[in-house]
């Protein structure tokens, strides 16, 4: 079997991309921790957790260390090539600013959590996102996928590959509608269904854990439909695992699932 990520053996940080995560308001701030130390442990070169401020003193995850928190203006002379925006945002007039500076830029992007929402509450934005020429991942669940469209979660849930279909087609992005066996669908594929997971990832955080993954894989150089799939693929599988090996589902949280995923991207 090909793995998924390879390595040079003269390889060094800078080959294995930089990924740029716009999150962790303060309040939140552990949505884009998770997608930080996902990103890591995904073997991302570089990981950086772009906050909207930096004003409560936070400016080191402890037991990721790896991870560099900073703030906007700072992240202008960073060597991103690919952005996460979303974990942990939040909706404020100043959240709102960066995602309306950051669309109009060039390098792929994966748009979840509050990054939808601020979407869905501004038409010009979502005109912003359908006008990108960089590749664009959406990662909406069932009410984030209602509120981009207009619609209801019974909607949305009730016909999920022509919801994610029709995501894909108005914001002309990769969509990957979450839940019960995700749906990802895009202009240019077919709608596909992914079956791997259980409820164990019916907890906090485990959305934030596969975008990081998902932007991680992106900017390691997986196109991104790829990232999509195998992402959520592996991230379902990571969920199973910890499952048979604890004997259910209860209790399972997103920190749990980081280290598995690293072990099934190994292996």
């Amino acid at each position: 079997m090909t793995p998924l990520i390879t390595r040079k053996p003269d390889a060094h940080k800078g080959d294995h991309g930089a990924l740029g995560i716009v999150g962790g308001a303060r309040g939140t701030v552990g949505a884009g921790i998770l997608s930080a130390r996902m990103a890591v442990m995904s073997g991302c070169g570089r990981v950086y957790l772009v906050r909207p401020d930096l004003c409560d003193g936070l400016v080191l995850d402890p037991l990721t260390p790896e991870v560099m928190l900073i703030d906007v203006p700072q992240s202008r002379h960073r060597p991103i090539n690919t952005w996460l925006i979303g974990p942990g945002l939040g909706e404020s007039n100043a959240a709102h600013q960066i995602v309306a500076d950051l669309i109009r830029d060039d390098r792929p992007m994966v748009i979840d959590a509050d990054g939808l929402n601020l979407i869905a509450q501004d038409p010009a934005l979502a005109r912003q996102v359908a006008r990108r020429d960089a590749p664009t991942i959406m990662t909406p669940h069932p009410a984030e996928a209602a509120r981009l469209l207009q619609s209801s979660v019974d909607a949305v849930q009730s016909n999920r590959v022509q919801t994610a279909t029709e995501l894909a087609s108005r914001y002309r992005a990769i969509t990957l509608l979450k839940g019960a066996e995700s749906v990802i669908a895009s202009e240019m594929h077919p709608p596909r269904i992914n079956h791997t997971g259980n409820a164990a990832l019916a907890t906090g955080g485990t959305g934030d854990v596969l975008a990081g993954l998902i932007g991680a894989l992106v900017a390691q150089g997986i196109s991104p439909m790829d990232a999509v799939i195998h992402g959520t693929e592996i991230h379902g599988l990571a969920a199973e695992q910890l499952t048979k090996r604890l004997g259910g589902m209860i209790g399972i949280t997103a920190s749990e699932l980081i280290p598995e995923i690293r072990q099934l991207i190994n292996r």
